[in-house]
């Protein structure tokens, strides 16, 4: 059979790219073709900005409650497709089905979130903020919005932003990952039976002359991008440039800080879930291990025993604890960064290499280091595989230290029983997203979601409360009558 060749839906309606170039998208564990997808056109984008444009005129003008239902609408399809949707999601991406639908469920949770907007787009008043001037503050939409998403959660990071989006009064276009576009192709049927009008709700299938048709475009107001820190860069900078609202949340080195006192079983379990977890292709995967103290002996021995129990292989498939990565090209890209670190002195304790592997596919097995340094690029890159690494540190100071002097500051937790160094910890940490004795510091959908200094640009992180302020304007009156 023919793949199928994917198709934008602009304006209300399933049309084909002006882009006569495609790309294979492929299940990872198998290499079998799923579709074809078109790598689009800056004139795909001019089409959906100009129906949203369009379409914000009237959709602004919808009363905040019954922008509300559509999304009630839409998370009640979400859930009765839920299991079709982990599915296609594992398909594309690789990642195990329990994986797939815990991220298809922390979508949903953020349409849920999205469906309180008459509440969280209240504004404020005053009277008599000077003798009979009264003030008022109301929330206003602001237009045509689009996200830019990765290809880690197909089903899941588009709904980090879209449903807030419309829930304000705005329109959108989302841009799925060119390498995973099945899961939103779904998602947006969805969005159709929801009933959406035309216009309020746009996908483009692309690669990075969408990316840049977004960041340029007169009428997008404001971009939403999830990716590598380099990308993130270039997507603030550029829409910055042309006076568009951005959150370019970016990559991560996340570190976990054991202490001698950490429970030792809950710790090793969140270690090894935090580093392995989607086959380490998460923003949130624990890359290196500061082991403090003792502590280090009872986590080489035990860390080595927690990969060597992972079972490699394709996500759909039951008792599989991890899958793919998700291209031919990111595992060479991931094999070289363990070649590297074993040409730089760290010692390979856990060769995930050599481990058992189906013959097709994109398979890297868990990977774990010891005597791992700073200087090394093991300890430095964001490698976004199955690669975890150990560090010592002599102590609390020298552990924060490290952390300090990375560029990145995504995530971090520490593990550990006594509260003093807990708090001094949630005190100094760079990152934004930390935890104490959790292993995957993942806000929920009520809060906000982004990292620190080179892991995010802009200055409103992603879904919760901060949604509501980046997908509207505070206007201001001041009133009075003589």
């Amino acid at each position: 059979m023919t793949a199928q060749t994917l198709r934008n839906y602009i304006d209300g309606q399933w049309v084909p790219s002006d882009s006569d170039r495609v790309l294979d998208v492929l299940n990872p564990a198998t290499e079998e073709v799923l579709a074809k997808v078109p790598l689009g056109a800056a004139s795909d984008v001019d089409k959906a900005a100009k129906a949203a444009h369009a379409a914000f005129a009237s959709w602004r003008k919808v009363p905040p409650v019954e922008r509300a239902r559509y999304l009630f609408k839409l998370k009640q399809l979400l859930e009765d497709n839920r299991e079709e949707l982990a599915r296609i999601c594992t398909s594309e991406h690789g990642k195990t089905i329990a994986e797939s639908r815990g991220s298809v469920q922390r979508g949903i949770e953020c349409v849920e979130v999205a469906c309180g907007a008459p509440s969280l787009l209240m504004g404020d008043t005053l009277e008599d903020v000077a003798t009979g001037i009264d003030c008022q503050s109301v929330r206003q939409p602001i237009g045509v919005f689009a996200c830019i998403a990765p290809f880690n959660f197909p089903a899941m990071v588009p709904m980090w932003f879209f449903p807030f989006a419309v829930a304000c009064g705005d329109t959108f276009i989302c841009k799925p990952s060119e390498q995973v576009p099945l899961s939103q192709q779904f998602v947006w049927k969805l969005v159709e039976d929801a009933g959406f009008p035309p216009g309020v709700l746009n996908l483009v299938n692309g690669d990075s002359e969408v990316v840049n048709a977004i960041c340029t475009h007169p009428l997008i107001r404001g971009v939403s991008f999830v990716g590598s820190s380099p990308v993130a860069k270039h997507v603030y900078e550029t829409a910055a440039k042309h006076g568009k609202r951005v959150q370019a949340l970016g990559g991560a080195k996340n570190f976990m800080v054991v202490m001698p006192d950490a429970n030792r079983e809950r710790t090793l379990e969140a270690l090894s879930s935090s580093a392995y977890g989607c086959a380490g292709e998460r923003c949130l995967a624990g890359a290196i291990v500061l082991a403090v103290g003792d502590s280090h002996t009872w986590l080489r021995d035990g860390l080595k025993q927690k990969a060597a129990a992972i079972r490699v292989g394709d996500g759909a498939t039951d008792g599989v604890t991890m899958g793919p990565v998700i291209s031919a090209a990111h595992k060479d890209r991931v094999l070289g960064y363990i070649d590297r670190g074993v040409e730089e002195g760290a010692e390979l304790i856990h060769d995930g290499r050599s481990s058992q592997q189906p013959a097709n596919g994109f398979f890297v097995g868990p990977c774990l280091f010891d005597g791992v340094t700073e200087e090394m690029a093991i300890g430095q890159e964001e490698i976004f595989g199955p690669v975890l690494c150990i560090e010592k540190a002599n102590d609390l100071d020298a552990a924060m230290a490290r952390i300090s002097k990375h560029p990145l500051a995504n995530a971090s937790t520490i593990f550990t029983q006594d509260g003093s160094a807990a708090r001094r910890f949630k005190f100094e940490v760079d990152a934004s997203m930390a935890a104490v004795n959790i292993g995957v510091a993942a806000p929920m959908s009520f809060f906000g979601f982004g990292g620190a200094k080179g892991s995010f640009f802009g200055d409103l992180k992603a879904h919760g409360r901060e949604a509501f302020d980046f997908f509207t304007d505070r206007k201001v009156f001041m009133t009075r009558w003589d």
